[in-house]
């Protein structure tokens, strides 16, 4: 009954309004002069060729509104991932403080998840390709989304990689005025490095985790688990171990919240090494500890899990959008040319 009452418009036209709205095109400025583009009709002709994945070749001889020429000159010098971020911040900070959007919530919650792509030819080793996703060669959108629906921040991984590391890339390194508290994800997104960094940064990790009856509780030493929790405890948290390194975890925290290095990188890097190395082995412990104690909160408070999967589903659905518009070449990325190279997949920009 709702899509009823809504008025059929152009795409194109749509994209105009909601441009004067807002201004989003104006970040898309020449690389060297900073100008904006003259032609706006072609600039959101080029955004909408990369959003459906038409390509530029078929878009061209589709909408007649500029020649390939044209739109690949546009697509070349005023596209970028960076101009994309930009215009996505733009409309997040335009679509936040309207009342309709505090229906769905106040943007202090956020979730991600990833979505895989296929590519159209068939990887050279089946064994790079892991066996959640088949032997379809692809890459995997990591998308963080708030509660109002607006993803915030994406980035692409390979099929076979760990989505854990990227966690705080799109807490951290966004544009929008996002102010987030509490971050929720799946099994795939949580590691104990990942619940050991989360607090530095003042964010609450609330990861719905498979198994969870499985996952050992790890107490204080000394600390008596009880005759209940008897048969759930690990290892002792080595609480010397973390002191003795915690000056190199405040390193680590000031590297990544300064930009110096990713958190992905570290994290990667981090997950890499051997048990020995001193410094992976104090955030895991550190980490055991935010994962006990949120384990006994999660067991507790029933509107926490009401909380993670209501913001799950939520990632869901920005997803099933996603694939409905990036319809074009079977869904598939295709860079046998330029003109068909998609620059993100829909509602989402890379960072």
């Amino acid at each position: 009954m709702v899509y009823d009452r809504l008025p059929r418009v152009k795409i194109t036209d749509l994209l105009l309004e909601v441009g004067g709205w807002t201004g989003f095109s104006e970040c898309f400025a020449h690389r060297r002069s900073g100008r904006t583009a003259e032609d706006r009709n072609a600039l959101l002709t080029v955004i909408l060729a990369d959003g459906i994945n038409l390509g530029l070749t078929r878009m061209a001889d589709t909408c007649h509104v500029a020649t390939l020429r044209q739109l690949a000159h546009l697509h070349d010098w005023h596209v970028s991932e960076t101009a994309y971020s930009e215009a996505l911040a733009r409309l997040i900070d335009a679509h936040r403080p309207l009342p309709l959007s505090g229906l769905w919530g106040d943007c202090t919650t956020s979730s991600r998840d990833g979505q895989l792509f296929h590519a159209s030819e068939r990887g050279a080793a089946v064994g790079e390709i892991n066996a959640r996703n088949g032997n379809e060669p692809g890459v995997s959108f990591y998308t963080h989304i708030p509660d109002q629906y607006d993803p915030f921040a994406s980035c692409v991984i390979a099929a076979t990689a760990g989505e854990a590391p990227y966690v705080l890339n799109g807490l951290l390194y966004h544009a929008t005025g996002l102010s987030i508290e509490e971050h929720h994800t799946d099994t795939g997104g949580a590691s104990d490095h990942v619940f050991g960094l989360m607090p530095f940064f003042g964010y609450r990790f609330a990861s719905r985790l498979r198994d969870l009856k499985e996952r050992h509780l790890h107490l204080l030493p000394q600390q008596d688990a009880g005759a209940l929790l008897a048969g759930l405890t690990g290892d002792p948290v080595a609480v010397g171990h973390v002191a003795d390194h915690w000056d190199e975890l405040l390193r680590l925290v000031t590297s990544i919240r300064s930009g110096t290095v990713t958190a992905s990188a570290m994290l990667r890097r981090l997950s890499a090494y051997p048990r020995q190395n001193g410094l992976a082995l104090a955030l895991r412990e550190l980490g055991r500890i935010e994962r006990s104690i949120f384990m006994f909160d999660w067991l507790r408070e029933i509107d926490l899990r009401w909380r993670a999967q209501a913001g799950l589903n939520k990632g869901k659905a920005r997803n099933a959008l996603a694939r409905a518009l990036f319809f074009n070449q079977l869904g598939e990325l295709r860079d046998r040319r330029f003109e068909t190279r998609p620059t993100a997949p829909p509602a989402s920009t890379c960072s």
